[in-house]
């Protein structure tokens, strides 16, 4: 299985852990524009690293995550700078509730167009493309922009074990149906190794990451995406290397 991480910090603090990484893995790296992504993407030179994805992250102003009610003038900068690239990018799908929700109010007029944006660059887009969304699939997440059906999105759905209490059963589930609806383009996403944006996420413990790696194993998984990078040690890399390719 193909173990991926999330790096949604990518200092050279965190850019140190590319040292542990000892098997076939991508990475998943936010930056604030093309450039700036490209400058990180270049102090990476282990050659386990097998692909380096754009994560284009907005400011809390703009809304940080991509999604209908980011800001309009945002959204545009970023698909206007990715035309004709290349560039492999996930776009993060989360409103931005904790971030700035006066972007609810404020951008509820740019609703339709906004997602309409995000579906015509999904579309048109000449590098391949991945999205973060949650859990569910169900066509509620299509009406709110939070989902998008094109059969070239790889679909990276959220299953942060510290932070949900799912259980194994209902775990394994959602895995058998997703496989089944998206095949190898579904990659799960685990985790938490190291806290998120909010700086007080609780963080995964080491028997319940091998928990979720097999079952994942178990179920025909190709890929996981682990959240995140910073969070890498002796510990969890004990577990990781069980299920790694």
């Amino acid at each position: 299985m193909l173990i991926s991480f999330f790096e949604e910090f990518p200092d050279d603090d965190t850019l140190s852990k590319v040292s542990l990484i000892s098997f076939p893995s991508k990475l998943y790296l936010a930056a604030k524009s093309v450039s700036e992504f490209e400058k990180i993407k270049s102090k990476i030179s282990n050659k386990n690293i097998i692909k380096i994805i754009y994560w284009p992250i907005l400011s809390k102003d703009e809304g940080y995550w991509i999604s209908p009610f980011s800001q309009r003038q945002a959204l545009e900068r970023v698909f206007s700078e990715l035309k004709n690239k290349k560039t492999p990018i996930m776009l993060d799908l989360e409103y931005p509730i904790t971030r700035n929700a006066s972007l609810l109010f404020t951008q509820f007029f740019n609703f339709l167009g906004n997602k309409n944006k995000i579906k015509k660059f999904i579309e048109n887009s000449k590098g391949e493309i991945y999205t973060v969304a949650y859990s569910s699939d169900s066509s509620i997440f299509s009406f709110l922009g939070l989902n998008y059906k094109n059969l070239k999105i790889n679909h990276i759905k959220m299953y942060y074990h510290s932070m949900h209490g799912f259980n194994e059963t209902l775990f394994r589930k959602k895995l058998q149906v997703l496989s089944k609806k998206f095949g190898n383009r579904f990659i799960p996403g685990l985790g938490l190794l190291a806290a998120g944006i909010h700086g007080n996420e609780p963080v995964l413990k080491v028997k319940e990451l091998e928990r979720d790696l097999s079952v994942a194993s178990e179920e025909g998984i190709k890929e996981v995406v682990l959240f995140r990078l910073g969070g890498l040690d002796k510990e969890y890399l004990k577990v990781i290397r069980k299920f790694s390719n």
